[in-house]
Order: structure tokens, then C-alpha cells, then sequence
């Protein structure tokens, strides 16, 4: 890599200096033009912000803070427009850099593929009771993030939090802006590129996420990410879905009608048990199935929590 790399952050209601901080230390040792970038979209915690502009003392470090906020898509949209590098690297906010060569790895991949995606990981120790449904579900998914297996289905397995992208190829398919809720639109941008034949290269070079939510926000986006995937289906989206594979299975046994006001009776029993301290990750695949049919239509009136 011979251009500048640009290393872009969206920020919100979280503390991203000690990210921003590694990066900048490990910018100063590639050999190569670096800028950090990170915009805060309109943070409503002071003590983030006043903790974030820290940053912009630092080496190769810009930070931006927004009066409005513009949403996951569009912050994404805003950082590449302001971005001077060939290539992009974006990452979510909430993470923590676990190597020493991280971005000398990215840097050493820039030009083999027009998309490079690093990873992600989890720690091993449950950082607090609070956030066991989120943690017990990562860790499960990280079993199977592996770069081998997240190349048996390159665009399928595309995730925003953590890829390098030649600037040209973003410019030409951005993110959805109509995706201002959780959910998805990761999944959009991986269909955007297979539709365009453009390639991507799956490597072991992951960040480690912090950011984990308690049980009863992370349940809140879960069942928002369904509500957007739902929402993005009707329209005529081409979606790859897990989900959505699981629930067109039951059409065919034409068992799919019974989910909804099976999922009425059972949702209370099944919210218990996600919220509380021991949640059980096949009740979540339950309750998952059980709102997305809901949604489908199948039951009139849908689900009140």
C-alpha cells in the first residue's frame, strides 16, 4: 500500500480514546500515510464526549462531533466523503485492538482484494451478569468466525465492524441511508457486493468487541433488527437470512401458521427467561422465530411487550 489509509470511526454514548489512542500508536510504525477520523453522531452522554475529544490531540487523529444524529448508515457515509485514502478502514467504536501488527496486517492485505474483513472476537471471561444473553450468544457465534469459515460464504458472513475497503468500490455502493434503526445494514452492503462481483477476503486479524449490552437492551435490538429485516423484505430487498431460511423451512412443512399465536402464549415465559441470569440460546432462537413470524403477518394485531 502506497496511498493513505483512512481509519474511520462512527462514535456514540461510548468512550473510543484507548481505541483511537492504540491506533494512532500503531500508525506512527507502518511506514505508511494514516488518518483517524471519528465522528460522534450526537452523543447524548457529556461524560463520552468530554472523554472522546481527547482525541483530537493525538497523532494523525481528527475527531468530529455532530449536532444531529444521522443514524449507522449515514455517519458511515459522512466519514468516507471526509476520508483522503485510497482505502478505508472501518471499525465500530466499541472495540479494543488485541494485536500488535493489527494494522500492519491490514496494510500488508490492501491490493489482494478490493475488501478485506478482520474479524471479530469476544472476551473469555463474562465481563458482568448483566450482559449474559449477549455474551452467551457471541461467544457461541464466535466458533464459527473464523476466517476459513467466513469464507465458505464470503458476502454472507460481510460485517461493518471491522473491513478495509478500496475507497472507489465504497463510493460506488454506500451504505443504505434508509437504514437508520439496528439491523442490517451490514447485510445490504454484502448483497451490494456480490451483486457487483466485487471480492472479498476473509482474514483472522480481529478486533475484540466491548461493547456488550444488558439482556434487556440487547433483547430491545434483536427484536429491532427482525422488525428492519422484515421491513426491508417487503420492500423487495434481496436479504440472506438465517432467520428467514428457518422460517421459509416451516412453510414448506406448512407448520409456519402455528408460530404466531404459539409465540403470543409463550413470549412472557420465554422474555423471563432471556432477561434473566442463566438465558438458554435455544429459547432465544425461539423467541427470534416466533417475532419474525409475527411479523410475517400470520397473526393479527402482533406482540406487545
Amino acid at each position: 500500500m502506497k496511498k493513505k489509509l483512512s481509519i474511520l470511526i462512527p462514535a456514540y454514548n461510548y468512550v473510543v480514546f484507548p481505541l483511537v489512542q492504540e491506533l494512532s500508536r500503531q500508525g506512527g510504525g507502518v511506514g505508511h500515510d494514516v488518518e483517524i477520523i471519528v465522528a460522534d453522531d450526537a452523543s447524548t452522554d457529556a461524560s463520552c464526549k468530554e472523554a472522546n475529544r481527547a482525541m483530537a490531540g493525538l497523532p494523525y487523529c481528527s475527531y468530529i462531533e455532530l449536532e444531529e444524529n444521522l443514524g449507522r448508515a449515514r455517519i458511515r457515509n459522512l466519514l468516507a466523503d471526509k476520508a483522503e485514502g485510497e482505502w478505508l478502514l472501518f471499525m465500530d467504536g466499541d472495540a479494543a485492538v488485541i494485536s500488535d501488527s493489527f494494522l500492519q496486517m491490514y496494510i500488508d492485505e490492501a491490493g489482494r482484494s478490493e475488501v478485506v474483513c478482520g474479524g471479530l472476537i469476544h472476551p473469555d471471561k463474562l465481563p458482568s451478569s448483566e450482559v449474559t444473553l449477549r455474551y452467551r450468544y457471541e461467544r457461541a457465534a464466535d466458533k464459527h468466525r473464523s476466517a476459513a469459515e467466513r469464507m465458505k460464504h464470503p458476502y454472507n458472513c460481510f460485517s461493518t465492524f471491522c473491513f478495509m475497503i478500496r475507497k472507489e468500490v465504497f463510493q460506488t455502493i454506500r451504505f443504505d441511508e434508509s437504514c437508520r434503526e439496528y439491523g442490517h445494514e451490514d447485510t445490504l452492503f454484502g448483497e451490494e457486493l456480490k451483486k457487483r462481483n466485487f471480492t472479498i477476503h476473509h482474514t483472522d486479524n480481529p478486533l475484540m468487541h466491548m461493547g456488550l449490552e444488558d439482556n434487556a437492551v440487547f433483547l430491545k435490538k434483536t427484536e429491532m433488527a427482525i422488525y428492519v429485516l422484515n421491513r426491508l423484505q417487503k420492500s423487495g430487498k434481496n436479504m440472506y437470512s438465517p432467520l428467514t431460511r428457518k422460517y421459509e423451512q416451516l412453510q414448506r412443512w406448512h407448520l409456519h401458521k402455528i408460530l404466531p399465536p404459539l409465540f403470543k402464549l409463550t413470549a412472557p415465559l420465554l422474555r423471563h427467561n432471556l432477561l434473566g441470569d442463566s438465558p438458554n440460546l435455544l429459547l432465544f432462537a425461539l423467541y427470534k422465530l416466533g417475532y419474525y413470524a409475527t411479523l410475517r403477518g400470520e397473526a393479527s394485531g402482533g406482540i406487545k411487550n
